[in-house]
């Protein structure tokens, strides 16, 4: 009957034998309730009533919780079928619908030797949930689907967590053991070639569609492996958007589309989800199309529309411990390649070094993006990380490089509603004495709070005039003086 994909030796041999665990299921399934049920002591009504209006509570939900049980569990008997039944490497070359028409078709021949009764809904959502375990990704296939979805958060086998709108939620999604979250950890990482287990027990990886992947099992992950994924987001967000989703002003964008397009370096800082890669993808729709950009990452996440763009991205180490690509290796590469504008994801490490000496030797308009909780704490994230990379150099001499390299800082953040904002753009002015001078142009100004927990606020300017306000005359980008006035609400 289904003589395209499934193996003809095993497929005889597996209907002859009906599984045991799901006859046992189905045996029950098909028990009735007794006629009669046992005598029992009479009790006033007014007594009788408090247990049935409790009962009528919480039986919903320990119905569909049995129901959902039972569909995993025959879920897993059928996986085990397709797995004896299918000719996986015949599967690579087959189309969506005919292996899901031939997954129904199976699924269909099993239930019914087994006498297990699904209705439509119940079908159609094992078929799907079957097809997302032999081609893709398992129960994390729906939520990888959900593009309300940001991130999704494994914590062991039984609890799943998505972010939405910056708020993290548990699902009712699960894996049925540790050994099956594993499978699909195994499956991913082995598509990009690395390997996870006792011996390597973290990974990082990207997904086919760009999402970034991060993997740690046991014994590292005492409770059961942990897994995180960002997702890659199909659809660039432009300034005009960002702008209307409340993430900063007109007159912040107006200043950002000066700052670009005279070629100022920009440091975008900020928290883990803060928005700091999308900020960044916004700000570099204003370089011109005639430039020359390399991109350096971890993971490739940028997407630059701009037609003369090279990307580049770095490499662990393989099984041997050889083979590594730093971003270091990457950014000293390209300053060999003529790039016009050199963006680098984000800075973290040694690389800081090559990054500071690009925007001072030539390359203006650089961009990057570090982990700071302010432009100050940025400044000084600078300083650690040229520590770090083992240059001995004088304190003032490093805040020279910085001051003299480092044009303006992009804060973003998230708050602790969710939203993001730009709250605050600050400008490097140079130095006095030993220390960095800088000025903030604009700030996001916190109000107050809503009873439904959402902050109250409005984006301002400081009354400070831009440092930059002759360059953007001499690039044709005129800023009004009234631009940089303070917000008045009684205006």
């Amino acid at each position: 009957m289904f003589a395209r994909y499934k193996k003809q030796a095993q497929a005889q041999a597996a209907a002859a034998q009906a599984p045991k665990p799901l006859q046992a299921v189905a045996q029950a399934a098909a028990v009735k309730m007794p006629a009669t049920a046992p005598q029992t002591k009479q009790l006033p009504a007014s007594v009788r009533a408090k247990p049935q209006k409790v009962a009528a509570v919480v039986a919903p939900e320990n119905k569909e919780k049995k129901r959902r049980e039972r569909l995993g569990e025959i879920k897993v008997e059928m996986h085990s079928r397709l797995l004896d039944n299918l000719n996986l490497s015949a599967l690579e070359a087959a189309s969506e619908s005919d292996l899901k028409t031939e997954i129904m078709d199976i699924t269909s021949e099993a239930l019914n030797e087994i006498g297990i009764v699904l209705n439509r809904e119940e079908r159609l959502t094992l078929n799907q949930e079957l097809y997302d375990e032999v081609k893709g990704l398992g129960p994390l296939e729906a939520l990888l689907k959900d593009d309300g979805v940001n991130d999704i958060l494994v914590n062991g086998p039984q609890q799943i967590f998505v972010e939405r709108d910056g708020k993290l939620t548990l699902t009712d999604i699960t894996f049925k053991d540790e050994r099956h979250l594993l499978r699909i950890i195994d499956k991913i990482v082995s598509a990009v070639g690395r390997r996870v287990d006792e011996s390597n027990p973290y990974v990082d990886a990207r997904l086919a569609d760009g999402s970034r992947f991060n993997a740690m099992v046991p014994p590292i992950a005492v409770d059961g492996s942990l897994v995180s994924i960002r997702k890659f987001k199909k659809e660039k967000l432009g300034i005009d958007d960002l702008v209307r989703f409340g993430a900063f002003s007109d007159e912040m964008a107006l200043y950002l589309e000066a700052a670009v397009s005279t070629r100022l370096n920009i440091i975008v800082s900020g928290g883990t989800g803060s928005g700091k890669t999308t900020t960044l993808n916004a700000l570099s729709s204003f370089i011109d199309n005639d430039e020359r950009i390399l991109t350096i990452e971890d993971t490739a996440e940028l997407q630059l529309q701009q037609t003369h763009v090279g990307r580049m991205e770095s490499r662990p180490a393989n099984v041997e411990g050889k083979g590594a690509v730093s971003q270091r290796d990457c950014l000293k590469n390209a300053l060999r390649m003529r790039p016009d504008r050199i963006i680098v994801g984000e800075t973290r490490g040694e690389e800081v070094i090559d990054m500071l000496q690009a925007m001072n030797t030539g390359h203006d308009g650089s961009m990057t993006t570090i982990h700071a909780n302010s432009a100050r704490d940025g400044v000084s994230r600078l300083e650690n990380m040229i520590a770090m990379a083992g240059i001995e150099m004088p304190l003032k001499a490093v805040r020279s490089q910085i001051a003299s390299a480092v044009n303006l800082i992009v804060q973003a953040s998230r708050l602790q509603d969710g939203s993001r904002r730009m709250t605050s753009i600050t400008e490097i002015t140079g130095m006095e004495g030993d220390v960095i001078s800088m000025q903030e142009v604009f700030r996001f100004q916190r109000v107050g709070l809503t009873p439904e927990n959402k902050i109250l606020g409005h984006f301002t300017a400081t009354g400070v005039r831009s440092h930059f306000s002759e360059r953007f005359k001499m690039w044709g980008m005129d800023l009004p003086a009234e631009m940089f006035e303070p917000f008045n609400p009684g205006r």
